[in-house]
């Protein structure tokens, strides 16, 4: 009876496991989940869908349990939206499967004719769309050939980049014309993610020229250097790259101020001719080596009577998805998507053959019938592609149960609070290390995409797809992100409910005595003061705990001057920043002598291109009308951003109310009499704007030209006298 008993068991735990692995739902073994909770959970969902800012844009949202395949909530789930990046997804999932977890892509060297006393007189390098090379990796490659023994000299260097077919760009890419590195166009042969690391360091003293340099450095960059060093904390500098026809050079040009207190700053580009900056970094790292290049780099086909001489392979294409989805990398969904064509066709790599192997793939592994999305990059990027929230959630359950690449898709997905883009997402809730997830965020669209654990183990798959917000992205996000902790909190052990386990709403706030806010504010203003990066996690926290929205900023600010490099201290900026919390923490802070909480990062950022942030700083400027010493503060930054980010702050005004924009313009208004050098750039873009019929836009010029007089006739003399004039306070140049 004994062995009996001990048979039946076995056979019970084998069938357990069989269904395991088949991926089959463990409800039919009695778990079922508690009734009240999941009413709880689903009413929770709606009540966040259903107020704003949600409730004023198209949502959809689709949740389902991995378990016994049920709906939980769905609201839109089969409306086609614009999905951003959780278009990335479905380019990883397609790869995986298509290409293979342990695809590893391929760089050949080859010479014509044996290579003899270290020499060669020619060197063919032939690229297949290896999206991992970085400085260091071509530099091991060097290493290897110098090793094989070419080590003395090359003649030409040939570069044949041919596998990949030369095709216009990727629709998306072509609505937005820029020089960011997200823009960055595939490449057979590409290095450091077609993209250069330009570095910014501020010189000796104030006042000196600041020092910038490309990394690595190469003779296809040229540098123009108009960076000085300036006194205060804040930085104001642009980066620009162009490609000079004439002497097929990439240009970096760098202007404003860098301070001389915030260290070194590192921002990249996006390279226009990634083959030769491959070709010309290799030929740099060749002479480090030791090796003479006697010859050319140039373009070329390597022809089929070359001789092989070496073969470099990335690593495995698991890894490859790591990095494409835990950072979000538009650069490499498009190598994976011209690499898909000539896999699945054993040919030349091709944008279209790409797409049709991710149409194959959707048809076949996850039923989904071609022409029921549109899918014209593999990045997301601007305007190209629309999913809905059911097809997200059908591509990820299909990963799931496709036990030979689902390890190695989930892995790829950010670890919410822990890495990835949702890094400080959800950082101290319950949805910390129990979410894994893609985010998608576009000028008006933000998505969440992934797999989430509730409080008794049982798992989701879910997609929000949100598009034409209005208002605040961070609130948008805030959000999705309430959603996420309800999942990860659902289920909760007797006694408690969902609500009290995902916790208290941040936005409640109590009164406190006047003489404990000013020594709290004071307080952070020093840890702030101190720039000190290990202060970051202990303010972290306080922001999350504080109720308070004079101190949130206050703490924001506080994080942001510890470490302005730090992602999770812009969001933290960017959050804070509400017009009705900033105006009382600003008099609050001029009582205690201190600059108004989060004007300084808001500039920043907005003279650095954020354009959320330019929204916040002229929201506050239209608040601080009445006041005008605060005004003038603001008026001051306000001017500086518009030289270096113009387009920004057009956009900016544009996204004000109709009441308020008049006192936006006031305020900026001021910010030109106290700067009136600053308005030209900004006149520029204005009248740009309004050539290209942007009624807006000339709008916001007639107001400034009746608070200022016409552009082309301002100076100190022309701009309307102020009524107290001494009475501005503004913060000096830099």
């Amino acid at each position: 009876m004994k062995a009996l008993g001990f048979k039946k068991m076995h056979r019970s735990c084998c069938a357990l496991a069989c269904l395991l692995v088949a991926g089959l739902p463990l409800r039919s073994f009695g778990r079922e989940p508690n009734r009240a909770s999941r009413e709880a959970l689903v009413q929770t969902i709606r009540n966040i869908v259903g107020a704003p800012p949600l409730a004023s844009a198209r949502v959809g949202v689709l949740v389902k349990s991995l378990e016994d395949g049920s709906t939980v909530f769905a609201k839109n789930a089969d409306e086609l939206l614009n999905p951003a990046s959780n278009v990335k997804l479905v380019t990883a999932a397609a790869a995986l499967v298509k290409m293979g977890v342990d695809y590893r892509f391929e760089t050949e060297f080859s010479t014509d004719g044996p290579v003899r006393n270290g020499r060669t007189k020619t060197l063919y390098v032939r690229g297949k769309g290896d999206p991992t090379i970085t400085t260091e990796r071509l530099y091991g490659m060097v290493g290897d050939l110098v090793h094989e023994g070419l080590n003395r000299e090359v003649g030409d260097i040939v570069l044949d980049d041919t596998w990949f077919d030369e095709e216009p760009i990727a629709p998306g890419y072509d609505q937005e014309d820029g020089d960011r590195a997200y823009l960055a166009l595939p490449g057979a042969l590409a290095l450091n993610w077609n993209a250069i690391a330009v570095i910014i360091r501020p010189g000796d003293a104030p006042g000196a020229k600041a020092s910038v340099e490309v990394e690595p450095p190469s003779s296809y960059v040229t540098v123009d250097n108009k960076v000085t060093t300036g006194e205060r904390t804040q930085r104001r500098f642009v980066v620009a790259a162009t490609f000079d026809t004439k002497t097929q050079r990439q240009v970096i040009s760098a202007t404003g101020m860098i301070s001389s207190k915030r260290g070194t700053w590192t921002v990249y580009r996006k390279v226009d001719r990634p083959t030769q900056y491959f070709g010309q970094t290799l030929q740099a790292l060749l002479k480090a080596r030791g090796v003479r290049v006697l010859g050319r780099v140039r373009l070329g086909k390597a022809p089929a009577n070359a001789k092989p001489y070496y073969v470099a392979s990335s690593e495995t294409l698991d890894l490859v998805v790591k990095k494409l989805n835990k950072h979000s990398s538009n650069f490499i969904a498009e190598q994976l998507v011209e690499a898909l064509g000539a896999v699945d066709r054993d040919s030349t790599a091709n944008r279209a053959a790409g797409l049709r192997a991710v149409e194959s793939f959707l048809e076949r592994e996850v039923r989904m019938p071609p022409g029921s999305y549109v899918m014209k990059n593999g990045s997301g990027l601007n305007d190209a592609n629309r999913f809905s929230a059911a097809q997200l959630v059908a591509v990820l359950t299909a990963m799931w149960h496709r036990f030979p690449t689902m390890p190695e898709y989930l892995s790829a997905l950010g670890i919410a609070g822990k890495d990835g883009t949702i890094h400080y997402r959800f950082d101290g809730t319950e949805a910390a290390g129990m979410l894994r997830a893609k985010t998608g965020t576009l000028e008006n669209v933000s998505a969440l995409s992934g797999f989430v654990q509730a409080q008794d183990g049982e798992r989701f798959v879910f997609a929000i797809i949100v598009n034409d917000l209005t208002g605040r992205a961070s609130a948008a996000t805030q959000a999705i992100d309430d959603i996420g902790v309800s999942l990860a909190a659902a289920n909760p052990p007797a006694g408690l409910s969902v609500q009290t386990v995902a916790g208290p709403p941040v936005r409640a706030s109590e009164p406190m005595p006047g003489e404990v806010l000013k020594t709290k504010m004071a307080t952070y203003a020093a840890m702030g003061q101190r720039a000190d990066p290990r202060n970051l996690p202990f303010l972290r926290s306080a922001w999350r705990a504080e109720r308070n929205p004079l101190l949130r900023a206050a703490i924001a600010d506080a994080a942001y001057q510890s470490d302005p490099r730090e992602s999770s201290t812009v969001h933290l900026v960017l959050e804070s920043a509400q017009a009705e919390a900033l105006l009382p923490a600003a008099r609050v802070a001029r009582s205690l002598a201190l600059e108004p909480p989060l004007l300084g990062p808001l500039s920043e950022l907005a003279s650095n291109g954020s354009t959320e942030a330019a929204q916040r700083l002229v929201a506050f400027g239209a608040a601080s009308s009445g006041d005008l010493g605060l005004a003038g503060q603001i008026g001051t930054q306000l001017a500086w951003a518009s030289e270096l980010a113009p387009n920004g702050l057009i956009q900016a005004f544009a996204a004000l109310s109709d009441e308020a924009r008049p006192a936006g313009i006031e305020v900026l208004g001021l910010g030109f009499s106290n700067a009136p050098k600053l308005r030209t750039a900004f006149q520029s873009a204005l009248d740009s704007a309004s050539a290209n019929g942007d009624a807006g836009a000339g709008a916001i010029s007639n107001g400034l030209g009746r608070r200022l007089g016409p552009a082309q006739t301002l100076g100190v003399g022309g701009a309307r006298p102020l009524q107290t004039p001494a009475a501005v306070s503004t913060l000096p140049p830099g």
